[in-house]
């Protein structure tokens, strides 16, 4: 089966969150289990300086002449076979800051345009006839940016089928009205049953009414935005469309192994995992200016800061937290006010509490490895890969009982500690004192090592690779394949 992987990011040539690392690792998985996988992406700058020697697979000014000069180029994933058929349009696409916002953190102006392009050219791809020699049977999109693509292909007769992917329903690419005849979409398709959202262009929303099949990251996810809690106003629509809709965890992949990450100053694995972990927590302490000490717990966040993220739930819940014989290191950027309460907090706290306001991928690792606990208080979470990152990496997590999370961390209490299935803390109530209750509880069970070694090892010994998830998304592309 040929599959086009179509998405806004991919680690390591364009990465803004969890989707950057997921659009790398499935295509791979996809391909080790047989398929021909081709992944999509716009040509921004950092992607045009890191494949190297591309080919030109063809020009695209005749799709869209409004938006030449354009052409399609053919590369290679850095370190892998994984091929990339790169969208080259400097106008909308070589540009400084982010793939979605400036240097200056606002949307670019003309995202409708960007993203619009590219759901086009995808779309074209699996558009009847076959434009090109290589056409797939199933475009796979992902997210709002590549939301237009199911509709494109349904309203214009394309051959390709589809498949939306929901990382997150909360980011759902609205736009003004008049993006609908600007990106030639039919207007008789701007009505509630179609692209439109309480008056608005829906990206989105057209993958999720278009797609044959929808998927999301996890289980629980998949039910809760199915309700008007997590449904962001779409919990009508996606109940109705139920039957198509599945919740498949993500995995991680074999660059976060804490046996062989370059970046690690003394890489360990469960054999080593005291010695490991001390080591890499005397460093982490020396690099963040945290008192030094191998016995005072050590807890970690590395996180977008944002409302999504529950860090104001950590904010408010520090002078508990600080209470504790506990310290903290933050990495992360987002919301200008949150990340000012975090540097006030680390003046406030100084060797106890260390914030970096970066995106430091290398930092990242190295925090979930020095640190002892992982705090991730989501309000809500689709899938979340840090969780899984840290139980890899032998670092309990401290989270909320939401989406993913409740999906892959089991609530250390005597039973399962017992029956060998704790991996973590969890708690439910969306407050500051249920996380430093929670917070205090891990702690506690920090104190008594023997049991502490066991739920480091259990979470270690958790599966978390691509291969389950890459079974499931080859049963639902087979179950669109036309029947021979």
């Amino acid at each position: 089966m040929k599959i086009l992987f179509v998405t806004p990011e991919i680690h390591p040539l364009a990465k803004t969150g969890g989707l950057g690392d997921v659009s790398r690792s499935l295509p791979l998985a996809l391909r080790k289990a047989g398929l021909d996988v081709r992944v999509l992406l716009p040509g921004y700058r950092s992607v045009m300086a890191r494949i190297g020697a591309a080919q030109t697979v063809c020009t695209l000014d005749a799709l869209a002449p409004i938006w030449s000069p354009a052409r399609l180029l053919e590369a290679r994933l850095p370190e892998t076979d994984l091929p990339l058929w790169v969208v080259d349009c400097p106008t909308l696409y070589d540009r400084p800051g982010t793939p979605y916002q400036d240097p200056d953190g606002r949307d670019w102006d003309d995202n409708a345009l960007r993203f619009g392009f590219l759901c086009h050219v995808a779309a074209w791809l699996g558009a009847a006839p076959a434009p090109l020699s290589w056409s797939p049977d199933t475009v796979h999109c992902n997210d709002w940016q590549a939301g237009l693509v199911p509709a494109l292909l349904r309203l214009r007769g394309g051959r390709a089928r589809s498949v939306t992917t929901i990382h997150n329903l909360a980011f759902q690419g609205n736009f003004d009205p008049l993006w609908v005849s600007r990106l030639g979409l039919p207007t008789e398709s701007f009505h509630m049953h179609g692209l439109e959202f309480y008056g608005r262009l829906s990206f989105l929303k057209a993958g999720i009414t278009y797609a044959d099949r929808i998927t999301t990251v996890s289980p629980r996810y998949a039910r809760e935005i199915q309700t008007p809690e997590f449904g962001c106003g779409l919990d009508g629509l996606l109940r109705h469309r139920s039957d198509d809709l599945a919740g498949i965890l993500n995995g991680i992949d074999d660059t976060w192994n804490p046996a062989r990450d370059p970046v690690l100053p003394a890489p360990f694995d469960a054999r080593r995992l005291v010695a490991g972990k001390n080591l890499n927590k005397a460093a982490l302490q020396k690099s963040c200016r945290l008192e030094a000490g191998p016995d005072l717990p050590l807890a970690g966040l590395v996180s977008r800061l944002t409302y999504q993220k529950g860090i104001d739930l950590l904010l408010d819940a520090l002078p508990e937290l600080m209470a504790l014989p506990l310290q903290l290191a933050v990495l992360g950027s987002g919301d200008a006010d949150v990340e000012r309460r975090l540097q006030e907090a680390a003046r406030a706290y100084p060797g106890r509490m260390s914030v970096a306001l970066d995106f430091d991928e290398p930092l990242s690792h190295r925090i979930i490895a020095g640190s002892d606990l992982f705090l991730m208080p989501s309000r809500f979470e689709p899938c979340g890969l840090a969780q899984m990152y840290a139980m890899t990496y032998g670092t309990p997590p401290v989270v909320r009982e939401t989406g993913g999370l409740a999906d892959t961390v089991v609530d250390c209490r005597e039973d399962t500690l017992q029956t060998g299935q704790a991996t973590g803390f969890t708690f439910r109530e969306e407050t500051p004192g249920a996380l430093a209750a929670t917070v205090r509880r891990a702690v506690a069970t920090y104190g008594t090592r023997k049991s502490w070694r066991t739920l480091q090892k259990t979470g270690m010994r958790r599966d978390f690779s691509w291969k389950q998830a890459a079974v499931h998304y080859v049963d639902i592309y087979r179950a669109l394949a036309p029947a021979v």
